[in-house]
């Protein structure tokens, strides 16, 4: 079915969470399609923001997918994340949407560390500025108190709320809206099952159309 998204062209820079066939690399890119949009997504697992700047090295993966092709996944010492000029100026895209959180919330440190995740913030929306494009920050989803990654529902929920305070010019997603704390199954208390995913990337598609609908956004 066309949408408000027939048209558009987006790519997604993420996480862990799109870096794994049917992780949101492939549930949200799915539902953006159904909507008639063209999208590549590309992920480096464990990263913040501003290895999207200066590309370094990932030790646990990256993936990358183009339009309905298949997730290309490397877990190999060579993996290194991208930069996002490049990206821009290879897809062309209309609109840029980052999905980088749940690595810089710190969450096996005591305080969350402020000044460097706007730091990371501002160096990734300043290469996206630069190119005039608008952006969409998705912000990370409520996971399961406990496991390897020591995520908790408190500080996933303050790391949220200042996220939405310091991405613009990006619109936010609070991704902790779509549920309740622990309603998604996870395995690790970070990652979902495949039928978390398919939650998330169903949540994810209506609030993006409804950006798109806001910023009066067309395709060409």
């Amino acid at each position: 079915m066309q949408t408000l998204l027939a048209g558009l062209a987006f790519l997604i820079v993420g996480d862990s969470h799109y870096a794994t066939k049917d992780y949101l690399i492939t549930t949200l890119q799915d539902n953006l399609m159904k909507g008639g949009a063209k999208v590549e997504t590309f992920a480096s697992c464990g990263m913040p923001a501003a290895a999207w700047v200066t590309p370094r090295p990932v030790a646990c993966g990256t993936a990358q997918r183009i339009n309905n092709g298949p997730v290309q996944e490397n877990r190999t010492t060579k993996a290194i994340s991208w930069s996002i000029d490049k990206l821009i100026d290879q897809y062309k895209p209309n609109v840029v949407v980052i999905g980088v959180g749940d690595p810089m919330a710190g969450y096996n440190q005591k305080e969350m560390p402020r000044p460097w995740i706007r730091d990371n913030v501002e160096k990734l929306t300043a290469r996206i500025t630069a190119h005039n494009l608008p952006c969409i920050w998705i912000g990370p989803s409520w996971g399961k108190d406990g496991g390897p990654y020591s995520k908790t529902y408190t500080r996933v929920k303050e790391f949220s709320d200042y996220m939405a305070t310091v991405v613009a010019p990006c619109t936010y997603v609070d991704s902790l809206t779509f549920s309740k704390p622990g309603e998604w199954p996870s395995f690790d208390g970070q990652h979902y099952t495949s039928e978390g995913y398919l939650k998330w990337g169903a949540a994810l598609a209506p609030a993006i159309e409804q950006i798109v609908a806001q910023k009066k956004l067309a395709g060409g």
